[in-house]
């Protein structure tokens, strides 16, 4: 509660790092309900403008070595829930 944390995700792709890569983070509340887009890279950071995680997500991954992590500032506990981190590097999926 109220401290940076990091969720972590790491990958490996039979293909070479691209700009075409993609990392999406997806949220469900604990609650259940809709899958919501928290976070999209490809090339650049897009963390989400909307929401409850606005303003509070941050990458501090390096794709070229494998790693797709996000911080969390502030975090709350109705912020508990699923966290999924997705990574598309074509041709490989």
């Amino acid at each position: 509660i109220g401290e940076q944390v990091s969720l972590k995700c790491s990958f490996k792709s039979s293909s070479p790092i691209t700009e075409s890569l993609t990392v999406d983070w997806t949220y469900r509340p604990l609650t259940g309900g809709q899958m919501e887009t928290i976070f999209h890279y490809k090339s650049l950071p897009y963390p989400t403008a909307v929401g409850k995680f606005k303003d509070r997500i941050s990458w501090v991954g390096n794709v070229a070595k494998g790693d797709a992590s996000i911080a969390l500032q502030s975090p709350v506990m109705s912020d508990n829930g699923t966290f999924i981190c997705s990574v598309k590097n074509p041709p490989d999926v």
